[in-house]
């Protein structure tokens, strides 16, 4: 029966790329697998990943997908995101540090997949403009637009997955009087590299993840001072000189910040730092996820299954504390169900299953270590529906609350530490030059010679 099915993915970031994953590893295993349309429209796969300079609109005058900047580094350990089926040391033949850059993590998620013949199903460049469903044939029509060619066409499928991921249309803010700020303005979505920042005095607006990276990019650039501005609470860092928090941006004055504390400072860029919004353009409002960035959306049994039409699947849609392995137990579930060996549950039966574990997820404190292992019991529940290789998702649990606290001790510094794989035992190598010096961020000077040669330090054992 699958394999009279149809099957649309959208997007061939790393959601996308997971359900490829499950769906060959099926294949490969015997199973007659649908027929698979993968929408992406970016010329590469990768999403978020796939680094690109542009920013607003591209060169076919799309919204830019990609979040990416030019010195990102990932900011958490890698043996917290590592695939369970295919390690960091089978990628690149031995230890490599436990935090690489950007064009690293890439050269892994697509190295994965380089080996199969899974980018046949892939329609680059290519962007999904509209999803309907018919409720006499059960089927979703599919419109999408090759944009170099302009070409629309609009085919019906059994499946929808949405992949396309929810970092990429940012949440901007009204600040009283910016129209009269006349120094540098973006949000982070635009922000492409911290370099201009030499010597500059750098407002980053937020508290979160976004604020935390720019802001010390900028630090580490030579930005004169770095202020960061939060709304509810700080981040609370031992943050070095010349970086600071101060509570509630009120209002601009030309180039003069005013904040709820009663202080005020001169600043030459504001970067907002304020997240993103849940936003499927090519959905129908009854099919799009929607509200808080959390991590256990309302609409979605089990985070991936649309409650009112289990036809329709979102894979990646939550908060992540994990993300690629999650990614993979999400794709791995959504494959069984398409397939038939796993079977769905009635909506009854689905409404039970969301409403127990929301109530958890309200029930569970914000500090990060129970919300890290909230999403942890999370990826055991799918795994233990899948044949997905199972892993100790406990351990990589630890390795996050010890991220969490390497933070706490030191904030310019915690990328110097090094963890265990929880896939293969492996002690991670320590990096040539420590984070806050490195200033060349490069795959070539990433695994240039003397690169795994130091003595790993702050190891979890």
């Amino acid at each position: 029966m699958s394999g009279n099915k149809r099957v649309a993915i959208i997007g061939a970031g790393p959601s996308g790329m997971a359900q490829l994953r499950a769906f060959e590893s099926a294949e490969r295993q015997g199973h007659d697998v649908p027929e698979l349309v993968c929408f992406e429209k970016q010329a590469d796969w990768g999403g978020q990943w796939n680094y690109t300079w542009r920013t607003g609109l591209d060169e076919y005058g799309e919204p830019v997908h990609s979040s990416m900047y030019r010195n990102l580094w990932s900011n958490g350990p890698k043996e917290g995101l590592e695939f369970a089926d295919y390690s960091f040391d089978e990628h690149f033949g031995r230890p490599i540090s436990s935090y690489p850059p950007r064009e690293v993590l890439w050269d892994y998620i697509a190295g994965r997949l380089e080996k199969s013949d899974v980018r046949k199903h892939i329609r680059f460049t290519t962007v999904v403009r509209l999803v309907a469903f018919d409720d006499a044939t059960q089927q979703f029509s599919v419109t999408s637009e090759h944009l170099p060619t302009g070409e629309t066409t609009t085919e019906t499928f059994d499946h929808v997955i949405v992949a396309s991921g929810h970092f990429s249309f940012p949440f901007t803010p009204e600040v009283d009087g910016i129209e009269t700020f006349p120094g540098f303005v973006t949000h982070a979505h635009d922000f492409r590299g911290a370099e201009a920042l030499a010597g500059k005095d750098v407002l980053v607006m937020g508290s979160s993840y976004s604020a935390e990276d720019i802001g010390s990019q900028a630090y580490k650039m030579g930005a004169k001072s770095v202020t960061a501005s939060y709304r509810t609470a700080p981040m609370g860092y031992e943050w070095p000189e010349r970086f600071e928090e101060r509570h509630g941006l009120q209002r601009f004055e030309g180039s003069t910040a005013f904040f709820a504390d009663g202080t005020s400072k001169d600043v030459d860029a504001l970067i907002f730092c304020t997240g993103y919004m849940h936003k499927y353009p090519f959905l129908p409002r009854e099919f799009a996820v929607s509200g808080a960035n959390d991590l256990y959306p309302e609409q979605l049994y089990r985070g991936v299954v649309w409650n009112d039409n289990p036809a329709l699947f979102y894979v990646g849609a939550q908060d992540q504390w994990f993300t690629f392995n999650m990614f993979d137990t999400q794709a791995w579930y959504v494959r069984d169900l398409i397939l038939g060996t796993a079977e769905m549950p009635s909506k009854a039966e689905r409404e039970q299953s969301m409403t127990a574990w929301q109530q958890r997820y309200r029930a569970t404190p914000t500090n990060g270590a129970d919300q890290i292992r909230f999403q942890a019991d999370y990826v055991r529940d799918l795994m233990g529906e899948t044949d997905y290789p199972t892993f100790d998702i406990d351990e990589v649990a630890n390795i996050f609350v010890d991220w969490k606290n390497h933070k706490r001790q030191d904030i310019m510094g915690y990328r110097d530490y090094c963890y265990r794989s929880v896939m293969t035992g492996t002690i991670a190598a320590k990096h040539h030059t420590p984070w806050i010096e490195e200033l060349d961020d490069s795959l070539e000077r990433y695994l240039s010679p003397g690169s795994a040669n130091r003595e790993p330090s702050g190891a979890r054992a």
